[in-house]
């Protein structure tokens, strides 16, 4: 999700930003969150089956 992508960057200033455009933001992270933490979730059972396999 990149500036392009979404309207906003992370950091910058919401003076001016709508109730109605901070909540679609929200709405935006959140889905980032769930779809890094299911990569993370993913990379992390990867890394550990390779250590098990590696440690016989």
């Amino acid at each position: 999700m990149t500036q392009s992508e979404t309207g906003f960057a992370l950091g910058e200033d919401l003076y001016g930003v709508s109730v109605d455009e901070l909540k679609e933001r929200i709405t935006l992270l959140k889905a980032e969150i769930v779809r890094i933490e299911a990569e993370l979730t993913k990379k992390q059972s990867d890394l550990s089956a390779a250590e098990q396999f590696f440690k016989k």
